[in-house]
């Protein structure tokens, strides 16, 4: 037992380390990502100080390019416009595991922020994200968490938001001509 004290000990070292090298590498700042749809694009400033896990997640998925193609598939005029998961024939993209909630951290729903979407459950949020179209308070008492906001192109929001939805493949709130994520991309990266 004694043998393995200083091994365990030097591994601890080592992964604390490692996690000390992964935080230095984190921004440091807001991040901006540009999401050009098929309605136009939209700015977004992402914020790693507030919810770490959640903006690296996304950032995971921008930079793999995941959100390519895909489209928003539900969306609700005067509530919210959600995507991030699913392909125009409404095929679900198999994403990554579920990431911790970073709810309460000082970020609201309010009008133009994206937060991540969940199934019930709290620690459930993958791919899929949702930008609010209206104030929606009520979302932070239900623990939704918020990760950024819209710097340019909430017009983009409004007009997604107006597209005429109907239920299709049993999916309510679906747009009836497909609102296209062509690419999501870190400003710097254009």
């Amino acid at each position: 037992m004694r043998m393995m004290l200083p091994a365990m000990a030097g591994l601890v070292l080592g992964l604390f380390a490692v996690a000390l090298g992964s935080a230095a590498a984190a921004p440091a700042g807001p991040v901006t990502v540009v999401m050009k749809t098929s309605k136009g694009d939209i700015t977004l400033e992402l914020y790693p100080d507030k919810a770490p896990i959640t903006v690296a997640n996304f950032l995971a998925y921008v930079d793999s390019k995941f959100y390519d193609g895909l489209i928003f598939h539900r969306v609700i005029k005067g509530f919210m416009i959600q995507g991030g998961g699913m392909r125009p024939d409404l095929a679900e993209k198999i994403s990554k595991a579920p990431i911790k909630n970073e709810s309460g951290n000082g970020l609201i729903n309010a009008r133009g922020s994206i937060a991540m979407a969940r199934m019930e459950a709290l620690d459930s949020a993958t791919c899929q994200f949702y930008i609010n179209h209206a104030d929606n308070f009520s979302l932070d008492r239900m623990k939704y968490c918020v990760f950024g906001k819209v710097v340019a192109g909430l017009d983009v929001v409004d007009a997604i938001a107006a597209v005429p939805t109907s239920t299709q493949k049993g999916y309510d709130d679906v747009p009836r001509e497909p609102v296209i994520i062509v690419s999501v991309r870190r400003a710097e990266a254009k």
